[in-house]
C-alpha cells in the first residue's frame, strides 16, 4: 500500500505511525522540508522534486505553448528527477 501527498507536513507522532503502520511507502513533493527528526524515525517517506513541473509551467507561459499538457498522464515519468 503506498500513500500520497502534495506537501509532507509531518507533525506529532507522524513517524511513528508511518513506521509501524502498512504503508510501503508514503510519497510527498518537495515543497516543504522533511525535518530532519522525521527522516531519522522512518525511511519510508520518499519525497519528489516538483522542479521540471515548475520549470514545464514556466516554459509554456513564457513560450505560449500548452501548460495543461504537463497534467497529460504519458508524461508523467518525465517529470519525475
Amino acid at each position: 500500500v503506498f500513500a500520497f501527498a502534495t506537501h509532507g507536513l509531518f507533525s506529532g507522532p507522524a513517524a511513528d505511525r508511518i513506521e509501524q503502520c502498512v504503508l510501503e511507502e508514503v510519497i510527498v513533493s518537495n515543497t516543504v522540508p522533511i525535518r530532519p527528526d522525521i527522516a531519522e524515525k522512518t525511511r519510508k517517506i520518499r519525497q519528489l522534486s516538483v522542479g521540471k513541473l515548475v520549470e514545464g509551467a514556466i516554459r509554456g507561459i513564457h513560450c505560449g505553448t500548452s501548460v495543461s499538457a504537463l497534467f497529460d498522464g504519458n508524461m508523467g515519468s518525465d517529470l519525475i528527477a
